[in-house]
């Protein structure tokens, strides 16, 4: 959802188009998914690894292990991070502005919660790898 309103938002805003109901539900589906992310999420984190890895081990230590620390700390804040943008650009599109800077707007913020949460997700080539595809190794 989050490439095609990237992407819808920077076709709006080079071309010129008017901001259409489709581009509003568009945002609206967006921010609805990446809020029902959010809450799985938290529970993952309060239920999971998260939170049990900062009470057994302490914030210090784990600060200091880069892999609890990614799955305590980088991971989760970089999501959240990544859907207060979300929701700030469907925010700033339901505003009584122009139509090009509506997409300006929605296009800017969707871009850098694109670039946060591709950057907070675990890949496989990176330290805290972990499957593309579960079962997968």
């Amino acid at each position: 959802m989050l490439l095609v309103a990237v992407f819808k938002s920077l076709a709006g805003m080079t071309g010129n188009k008017p901001f259409t109901p489709g581009d509003k539900k568009t945002g609206l589906f967006l921010m609805i998914a990446a809020h029902i992310m959010l809450l799985i999420g938290l529970y993952q984190w309060f239920a999971g690894p998260g939170l049990q890895s900062i009470q057994s081990m302490g914030m210090k230590n784990v600060m200091q292990n880069g892999v609890a620390r990614f799955w305590a700390v980088e991971h989760p804040v970089g999501m959240l991070i990544g859907i207060i943008l979300i929701t700030i650009g469907r925010g700033s599109a339901k505003k009584n502005i122009s139509d090009k800077a509506k997409h300006s707007r929605s296009f800017w913020f969707y871009f850098f919660a694109l670039i946060i949460i591709v950057a907070s997700v675990p890949w496989p080539f990176r330290e805290v790898a972990r499957p593309l595809l579960p079962g997968m190794h």
